[in-house]
């Protein structure tokens, strides 16, 4: 039976409505039974199923049903790959078909400002264009199985020290190009049915009572039409929050707060027009998921598989000294594994996002399955500091083995939700025990288990690095088959892994206060900066090897001019010269040659992930549309793309560009520029419709420095021509009546000239 939202709301009593505005309990929202209102479930993802046990508590701090645990997203985002993500998607909207789950609270879409961030394990991306894009895939996947997404946290929610108090301070322009882009594209394309809002104020204000955030940018800009949720416990005035656009409250209040949106109906403080419209926002989610219920499949074994597909595509190969990679399956004796992640691997992140995985596949059980009898010893214990008896027994080992694989990381208490790192060190005892084997065996590969990135010091002293992230319960059998050749590592970096903490884009500003942390750095997050600084990195955003090699060629645009309302189709061919199958991901960045503003050097606009057999090749082709090419301006409110040269970029990392063509891109968009006694005249001269008007009033005031013809030869000898446009350049139009004998009707006349030609 479909009901009438309108019709139910109509028939409710204020406290009725009211108190559907906040959760039953931790998990559940309210029902409403005299109308046929049913509760429905909410539950914690966003790379798993915990789902709250109905027979423990309803606080959610007791065990969780038995679930699969898939890569977390610092993993997945490096598969690059939109169509994995969907089928990722999928999986979990059938797993909560199956457990009477209606909206899944994720994929958490968060910028990784810093790498010191507890929760940064969770989140996709440095970059916003592609944590937006494999969010959108997400959600498609999910909310294809008529179960709802809950994106968050929304928004500028970048470290866990104080992160339901503290305000975020950050210039709007930041704001629309970094930290909320990927929420964009998560709402626009994804379409989810609920957003949640973080737990941070945002210049002063908290995200969950916010109207510019939730009505402004959120429904008005983007078009959001589903509700929006609270992070739980981030309701600071919860009147407030109804009337910026928070429409349920998470998780229950005990009554306290819907007495207050009862009381402020009632006094007139919240006009009841408003309330109605958060409940029928929520009732239309409600019902979505209560009267088209699909058909669940919570197949774990088969979940299991797909996790670890997942894992193995989202791997990356860092190094690969000679080739030392992949290792032979008939050589397995002889290979030694070292470090207690071979055996009890990190594979997800601590805090709300932890799952009760129904089964965990290490590497070494899977070898064992697969009858290759490698080698093991411990290497370190996870507890302690010093263990010179394991690394003593490991260094032994070690030099009578063909080739070692050090399985180390970051153990749990390293990174988590509710704290954020300090440094990017791994545990010494692991750094020390890799310097002493690969001083005895040469042939050594590392095999990292971390949320974010760490530093490596022994990074020049070993052959081969694999980055595993945290790579879900079946990260054993991703790590065999890319260690052994059973499959071609194809991930890469999703953020920079920088050398050392204090090189850092966000260093000096991060966390702040407490009450404050001012994002300084501005647009210049992750590669962003390393690029415009010069400064070198460990391993570059983009990122990733693989056992065989591919080239580019044939770049062609299908325009080499086009307005801002136009299309742009790129196409490259990328063929595969080795002798494995494999897979490569396209990168396309563009740069910004026209000088209108400062940008970062070049950003990713799109990218395309692409599978070929020995010497095979195949044409990538992208499209960019307006957004590739333009930068927030905040004269204008909205996006701009000047006119004027812009260069498309392939490469196979942000550091590593292949082929490179230039396109113009024509304006269509009026400038807000207005000029005034301020403008200086360099800004005069952007615009080519106002040099007929100003260019013989500039030629009079380079007379006027140059001194006329009357000046001696020292004179102009100590004027030269570099210093005189570089004072022009900026120097006020007020000076017009100093150094042009303008009389201030004059100096009024040309600016009113000039702005009437930027109108035409």
């Amino acid at each position: 039976m479909k009901h009438s939202v309108k019709e139910l709301i109509q028939k409710m009593t204020l406290e009725e409505k009211a108190g559907l505005c906040s959760g039953a309990d931790s998990w559940h929202t309210k029902a409403v039974e005299r109308l046929g209102i049913p509760a429905v479930m909410v539950s914690d993802g966003p790379y798993g199923l915990r789902k709250q046990d109905e027979s423990q508590d309803h606080m959610g701090v007791n065990d969780s049903i038995k679930a699969v645990c898939f890569p977390a997203g610092c993993a997945t985002a490096c598969s690059f790959d939109r169509d994995l993500l969907r089928k990722e998607g999928e999986t979990l909207g059938d797993e909560c078909q199956a457990e009477d789950v209606s909206v899944i609270l994720g994929p958490a879409v968060n910028i990784k400002r810093s790498p010191l961030c507890g929760r940064n394990f969770e989140y996709f991306s440095e970059d916003p264009y592609l944590a937006g894009q494999v969010a959108a895939a997400y959600i498609k996947g999910v909310e294809s199985r008529n179960v709802g997404t809950s994106v968050k946290h929304f928004a500028a929610n970048n470290q866990e020290f104080r992160r339901m108090s503290g305000s975020s301070e950050v210039d709007e322009r930041t704001l629309r190009e970094i930290y909320l882009a990927p929420f964009e594209a998560a709402v626009k394309e994804g379409v989810p049915d609920t957003v949640m809002c973080s737990y941070n104020k945002i210049n002063g204000v908290f995200s969950s009572e916010n109207p510019w955030l939730l009505t402004d940018v959120l429904r008005k800009d983007w078009g959001f039409g589903g509700y929006v949720m609270s992070d739980w416990g981030a309701v600071n005035d919860r009147v407030a929050g109804v009337q910026a656009g928070l429409d349920l409250e998470m998780p229950s209040s005990n009554g306290e707060t819907d007495k207050q949106i009862v009381a402020a109906v009632k006094n007139g403080k919240l006009d009841e027009k408003v309330l109605d419209t958060a409940v029928e926002r929520i009732l239309n989610i409600v019902f979505k998921f209560v009267e088209d219920r699909c058909t669940g499949n919570f197949d774990k074994e088969k979940h299991h598989d797909l996790a670890a597909h997942i894992a193995q595509e989202s791997m990356i190969l860092l190094k690969n000294k000679d080739s030392i990679l992949p290792l032979s399956e008939k050589d397995a004796n002889d290979i030694l594994f070292i470090g207690t992640f071979a055996e009890k691997p990190r594979y997800e992140g601590g805090g709300s996002s932890h799952i009760n995985s129904f089964k965990v596949t290490s590497a070494l059980e899977q070898a064992k399955i697969l009858g290759l009898s490698v080698q093991y010893v411990q290497g370190y214990d996870l507890k302690e500091k010093n263990d010179d008896k394991l690394q003593v027994e490991a260094v032994a080992a070690a030099s009578k083995a063909k080739k070692v694989v050090i399985f180390a990381g970051l153990p749990d208490s390293y990174e988590s939700e509710g704290y954020d790192r300090t440094h990017m060190n791994m545990p010494e005892n692991q750094n020390a025990l890799i310097k002493a084997v690969a001083a005895v065996q040469p042939d050594t590969v590392v095999v990292l288990h971390n949320g974010s990135p760490v530093e490596m010091p022994w990074a020049r002293q070993v052959k081969g690095i694999l980055e595993s992230y945290l790579g879900g319960e079946a990260v054993g059998i991703a790590q065999i088959n890319l260690l052994f050749g059973r499959a071609n590592p194809c991930g890469k970096l999703a953020e920079t892994i920088p050398l050392r903490l204090e090189d850092t884009p966000s260093y000096l500003n991060f966390p702040g206060s407490g009450k404050k942390v001012f994002y300084n750095e501005g647009v210049f997050v992750g590669y962003r900066y390393y690029d415009k600084k010069k400064l070198p990195v460990l391993f570059p955003f983009g990122y990733g090897l693989s056992y065989t090699n591919f080239s580019y060629s044939s770049l062609k645009l299908d325009k080499k001019e086009l307005k801002d309302t136009e299309l742009l189709t790129v196409s490259v061919s990328v063929t595969n010269d080795g002798k494995v199958a494999g897979k490569e991901i396209v990168e396309l960045y563009v740069r910004d040659r026209t000088g209108s503003e400062v940008r970062p050097d070049k950003e990713l606009r799109n990218f395309e992930k692409v599978s070929l057999e020995p010497g095979e090749t195949k044409t990538v082709t992208m499209q960019l549309g307006k957004r590739a090419f333009a930068w927030y301006n905040t004269d204008l409110h909205d996006w701009y793309a000047a006119t004027g040269d812009y260069e498309i970029l392939i490469g196979k990392s942000s550091a590593e560009i292949v082929l490179s063509d230039t396109v113009r891109v024509i304006s269509t968009t009026k400038s807000a520029f207005k000029v005034d006694a301020t403008t200086v005249f360099a800004e005069i001269q952007e615009y080519p419709a106002l040099r007929k008007i100003s260019d013989p009033v500039f030629k009079r005031v380079v007379e006027f420095m140059q001194g006329g013809q009357t000046s001696s030869q020292t004179a102009k000898d100590a004027v030269s021509n570099d210093m005189i446009q570089n004072m022009m350049d900026n120097m006020p139009l007020r000076s017009l009546r100093s150094f042009a004998n303008f009389t201030q009707e004059d100096l009024d006349d040309f600016i009113s000239n000039l702005n009437k030609a930027l109108s035409v």
